[in-house]
């Protein structure tokens, strides 16, 4: 074995979810992650804990036929749910399966099956729980990598110094949580307001995440007003999605376009009315990721990038006095800060041109 993926079970055990003698874990991982998910398990046993590996969030093979054959009404499967229930932490392992394998599901009835299966998400969210990757070579190809550099690439992410990575951030973290109000601006395409007042500003160290690099907090559902353009395409559904633009008023959704499939982007947008609005401000500072692979989980971590999700807000994010946005749906997409670009917090320019104000090279 890879002496690189017993360093990487290591960090997912002891600083992404901190696992403890008696802990009940369940390690949700795509059949091509064996070598990683047979780590994990490994150092589950050395802290005394109890892994059960099962297939059923990241298998999209078994996701794609259930959809496709089952009749009748979807509902929250409460076997499942005592699972999620009784576990103390929850791991997933994407792997890179086929990223179209879902794309001949009907679109409604995946939307269908997202609102069941939204109490189970809820309740994986409220343990200790950890999203990271395994290198493969499909994800490979999608990044236009070969295997090996991209294991490389997906290693030397996941490896980094968490600590300084947090303290470095924690200095993005005091100014969001300082702010009322965000202005981003790139080009002549992206011109968006949105208040975030009182939201917690969370630290993406590497914890939930892995790869972290990331801050993120939540708008007030209501305040987002402007235009935004996605330059960055998105897999959603089994389903490619370039060049989103969105339009606001008062917080919500009013226009809408997609270069490429574009009623895919009409489906996320028609899920609930939650859906219609924006869950999380997330921007990106992990400088290693420094190119795009079609997989967010690294993608909108990147440096020199920003990213919103419509859809549902992470309960971290808002204050206990403001409103949550809810959605069975949370749906990333990322924009390039890169040139022309800036982010201010309440006028005073944060970033400018992919540059943040504590680094070398900033123009405020």
């Amino acid at each position: 074995m890879d002496p690189r993926i017993r360093e990487h079970a290591q960090i997912v055990v002891d600083h992404s979810v901190g696992i403890e003698a008696g802990d009940e874990v369940v390690i949700d991982a795509h059949p091509v992650a064996d070598d990683l998910v047979t780590a994990l398990v490994e150092a589950c046993a050395e802290r005394g804990a109890h892994p059960l590996v099962i297939q059923e969030r990241l298998g999209k093979r078994f996701l794609r036929s259930y959809l496709r054959n089952f009749e009748g009404a979807f509902e929250t499967p409460e076997h499942v749910r005592a699972l999620y229930e009784a576990m103390d932490a929850y791991i997933a392992i994407r792997g890179g399966a086929n990223a179209t394998e879902t794309a001949d599901v009907d679109p409604d009835r995946r939307s269908a099956y997202d609102r069941a299966m939204q109490p189970l998400l809820e309740e994986r969210l409220g343990k200790q729980w950890c999203l990271t990757q395994y290198p493969s070579d499909s994800q490979a190809q999608l990044a236009g990598m070969s295997t090996e550099a991209y294991e490389t690439f997906v290693w030397d992410a996941v490896q980094q110094d968490w600590a300084a990575v947090h303290e470095r951030q924690e200095q993005l973290v005091d100014v969001l949580e300082a702010g009322d109000e965000v202005h981003l601006q790139v080009g002549e395409e992206t011109d968006l307001r949105l208040s975030i007042t009182d939201n917690p500003a969370q630290n993406d160290s590497g914890e939930h995440n892995l790869p972290g690099g990331e801050v993120f907090t939540a708008p007030i559902p209501d305040s987002v007003e402007g235009r935004v353009h996605f330059d960055k395409p998105l897999y959603h559904q089994g389903r490619e999605v370039t060049d989103v633009r969105l339009e606001f008023e008062d917080g919500e959704v009013v226009e809408h376009s997609a270069g490429k499939n574009e009623s895919v982007l009409t489906e996320v947008l028609e899920t609930d009315p939650g859906a219609r609005r924006i869950g999380e401000l997330g921007i990106g500072t992990n400088r290693d990721i420094d190119r795009f692979t079609y997989n967010m989980l690294f993608d909108e971590k990147m440096g020199e990038t920003v990213h919103l999700a419509v859809g549902r807000a992470y309960a971290d994010c808002v204050a206990e006095a403001n409103e949550r946005n809810d959605s069975a749906v949370h749906v990333d997409m990322i924009a390039d800060t890169s040139e022309d670009a800036l982010i201010e917090v309440d006028g005073d320019v944060i970033q400018r041109d992919g540059t943040f104000w504590y680094e070398d090279g900033f123009e405020g």
